[in-house]
């Protein structure tokens, strides 16, 4: 069997750790389950309110001569600690009822006469077996007849039996308690490890004693049973008799009593007919009360909806709701930079506006009301009002800005000046209105392509006059004197000393050209993208190369780029090029930079007219700056710098052509003796242009060298083949002469180490054809008899030849 929980030592000391400093005694502890019935009925377990945990505890308290008693209930907390929760007189109780429609008879109700509401349920506390029950009832009603000197009403359970209970299963310890007046009372305790149990004895001693002396004097005779049956014969006669006499004598008395009870009757009938009345009255008042509340919590909730619908209305009209200042603001405010801060704050309220009447703020309930299309109409109206207005300021704006700065000629290069462009103050006024830009492609897209088209058309003026204007004067301004393109032409001589002019004033200046220009139109296709509001990447990468040097001061306006705008619709991708943009923009550029690559053709025509090999140095400079432009959306700069290598290759091509055509008028030349012209001249020719030799120009001059060496070798044959007699000598002299002017380039050029090992070759071939001719020359008659004698020795036997 289970140990009990009143037994448990640490229950008990938890309890009065729980009372601690009411100088109350523990002296018994209990653990219960708590729940909810009314008086006759019990509440089941588990069904409408779920069983707590509580411990019961009664203790006492000494005041005086007095003790007062208490039952206590305890519950647990969050951390599982005991913690009191209510707390009853003994006093007071009035009333132990055992639920009888509990099974196992374990659960009880305890009911106080000075509760304040007595319809309130009591609560049900319900015991682990019928023992724990009976230990905890027992103690209760030893308790309240030792000290309070009275017993509670018991209902549902015999107090004999639990007294017979309580001495067939609990040993008791007699213990006293100092101030009561009955004499002793059990009460469980600890002494030691000793268990005691509250018990006492619902019948005294004395008591006892008196009946069975009582019980003595009676005899009965039960053992004579014909004499006790005639004994009691005579005694029912006798009582029979007595009887009659009695209701004889009592008639009066009788009719009396019926006459009461029959008033009486009247009275209880008369009462059933008033509470019939009372009940149907009380029947229609709870009808009638019933029906008032059913309208009143109709009526309180019609309250709280209405209340709900005033407050949505109420923000759904300050949705709605056009504030005066914005309103003129967007159709007739001024777009001067001091009104640009109103005008933003007018373009946000306006853009807000418009997405919360859509469907994702708004609630779709609300998107079909006639007060929010015509809302979104006259928002709509707004809009297209304000974009055509702004788009038109726009367009004019630019167009001043630039006819400003043209019609101002200290912005651009002069006679003996050549001036840098600076774009500085012209971004910084644009700068002004790239809020509004992004606000206007937000509000509508379509308008930002006429805006685009009028930007590119009036910057593309000024860049292109600018660059005119810096090339004109660049050119006037480099002294250079012009080198012939007559190389390798044979009339001239083959001593004469040609192109010895230093011209490499040509070379920078086209280099200038390209350092101010190329960070230029960069920073502008840079500015434009992010000014206009293309969703690309940045044109030049952070720490990137703009002008193909990479040096610190190469590159002015450099930051130029950053408008220092944050995107107004964080939900765009920031991530990949959208391709249709891109190419959006590309067009844009080619507007905005269309027709300035005619002052770079320009340049580079005029460098090569000065000297023709500039081309190689040009070349290598454009091939730089094409190398240090990477991001797409430069696109158009690097077509032109495309543009530009195409040219100078061209121009290059020209003067290569030119060359090999004066290396082939040397085979209609008369008879050619010793070194030809043209092999001194392309060794001169050759380390010339390896001085011109920058970046990844090797190829072009390579090519160059291949061109050259061919035709030279080609054109060297034929003339040799015009006179066979001579044409050995020919070839070896001028194979040595190639070998000789090119052998310290040979060493380091690959290409013309290819033509020399070439030319080494020829020369040995034609020195092994020179020398088998001088041999059989000298040695002619020699070589017949030789070829006689051999002849003979097939034809004459040796006796005809003794």
């Amino acid at each position: 069997m289970a140990k009990s929980s009143a037994d448990d030592e640490e229950l008990r000391r938890a309890c009065e750790a729980a009372i601690e400093g009411t100088k109350q005694k523990v002296v018994m502890s209990i653990r219960v389950a708590k729940s909810r019935g009314i008086w006759g009925k019990s509440a089941k377990l588990g069904r409408g309110q779920m069983a707590k945990p509580r411990v019961l505890a009664i203790s006492t308290k000494a005041k005086g001569q007095r003790t007062k008693a208490f039952l206590r209930v305890l519950k647990y907390s969050t951390g599982g600690v005991l913690e009191p929760a209510k707390l009853y007189k003994l006093k007071h109780l009035s009333k132990v009822e055992v639920v009888t429609n509990d099974p196992s008879g374990c659960t009880f109700m305890l009911g106080f006469d000075n509760l304040r509401s007595q319809s309130v349920s009591p609560p049900q506390w319900t015991m682990r077996n019928v023992d724990d029950r009976n230990r905890l009832l027992m103690c209760i009603l030893n308790i309240c007849k030792d000290v309070l000197g009275r017993l509670p009403k018991v209902v549902g359970i015999d107090v004999v039996e639990m007294a017979l209970w309580a001495k067939e299963n609990t040993p008791t310890i007699p213990k006293q308690l100092g101030n009561q007046q009955d004499g002793p009372v059990e009460v469980a305790g600890a002494e030691g490890d000793m268990k005691v149990t509250v018990e006492k004895e619902l019948v005294s001693q004395a008591e006892e004693e008196d009946m069975e002396a009582l019980l003595g004097t009676y005899v009965m005779g039960i053992g004579e049973a014909e004499a006790f049956s005639e004994r009691l014969k005579r005694e029912l006669q006798a009582l029979e008799a007595a009887n009659v006499h009695a209701i004889l004598e009592n008639v009066p008395l009788m009719d009396e009593v019926l006459q009461g009870l029959e008033s009486a009757t009247n009275c209880v009938e008369d009462m059933d007919e008033w509470l019939g009345i009372f009940n149907v009255k009380l029947r229609h008042m709870r009808e009638d009360i019933e029906s008032i509340e059913t309208r009143n919590n109709k009526l309180e909730m019609h309250s709280v909806n209405n209340k709900s619908l005033v407050e949505e209305l109420d923000k759904l009209l300050e949705r709605l709701c056009i504030p005066s200042e914005y309103a003129a603001c967007l159709t007739g405010g001024s777009f001067d930079e001091a009104r640009m801060l109103q005008n933003i704050e007018a373009c946000e309220w306006l853009t807000n506006a418009l997405r919360s009447l859509e469907v994702p703020s708004l609630d779709p309930c609300y998107a079909d009301m006639r007060a929010v299309r015509e809302k979104r109409a006259e928002l709509d109206k707004l809009k297209s009002t304000f974009v055509r207005r702004a788009s038109e300021f726009l367009r004019n704006y630019f167009a001043s800005l630039v006819d400003f700065m043209i019609s101002d000629k200290s912005y651009f290069s002069q006679r003996g000046q050549l001036k840098r462009p600076d774009h500085a103050d012209l971004r910084y006024k644009c700068r002004t209105y790239a809020r509004l830009l992004q606000h206007l492609k937000s509000l509508d897209k379509n308008c930002l392509g006429p805006l685009r088209k009028a930007y590119c058309s009036s910057l593309n003026l000024l860049l292109r006059r600018e660059a005119r204007e810096f090339a004109n004067e660049l050119r006037a301004s480099t002294k250079a004197s012009r080198n012939p393109t007559v190389w390798l032409e044979g009339s001239t001589g083959s001593s004469q000393n040609v192109n010895n002019a230093d011209t490499s004033t040509v070379s920078e200046a086209y280099a200038k050209m390209l350092t101010i220009f190329i960070p230029l139109l960069v920073d502008e296709s840079s500015f434009f993208a992010h000014f206009m509001c293309f969703e690309v990447p940045a044109l030049v990468p952070p720490g990137g190369l703009a002008n193909g040097k990479g040096g610190p001061n190469d590159n002015d306006d450099g930051n130029d780029d950053d408008l220092g705008i944050l995107d107004i619709d964080d939900n765009d991708s920031k991530s990949g090029k959208s391709t249709a943009e891109l190419e959006a923009l590309n067009e844009s550029l080619r507007d905005l930079l269309d027709g300035i690559q005619e002052d770079f053709y320009a340049v580079v025509d005029w460098a090569y007219k000065i000297d023709p090999l500039r081309c190689i140095s040009m070349h290598g400079i454009t091939e730089r700056y094409i190398s240090g432009q990477k991001a797409d959306a430069a696109g158009f700069v690097r077509l032109l710098l495309d543009d530009l290598e195409s040219r100078i290759s061209m121009q290059f091509g020209r003067f290569v052509e030119e060359a090999c055509h004066q290396i082939e008028r040397n085979e209609r030349n008369v008879r050619q003796v010793g070194v030809l012209s043209y092999i001194p001249r392309f060794a001169t020719l050759a380390t010339r242009m390896e001085q011109y030799i920058q970046g990844q120009s090797r190829d072009l001059v390579d090519q160059a060298y291949t061109k050259f060496v061919t035709i030279m070798f080609v054109t060297l044959d034929k003339i040799g083949q015009a006179d066979p007699k001579y044409a050995d000598i020919l070839l070896l002299e001028n194979y040595a002469a190639f070998q000789n002017s090119l052998y310290d380039l040979a060493n380091v050029v690959p290409t013309l180490a290819k033509f020399y090992h070439q030319a080494s070759e020829a020369y040995e071939q034609a020195c092994t054809r020179f020398i088998s001719t001088i041999i059989y020359y000298q040695f002619e008659r020699l070589f017949q008899f030789a070829r006689r004698i051999e002849d003979l020795m097939y034809t004459i036997t040796p006796e005809e030849a003794l």
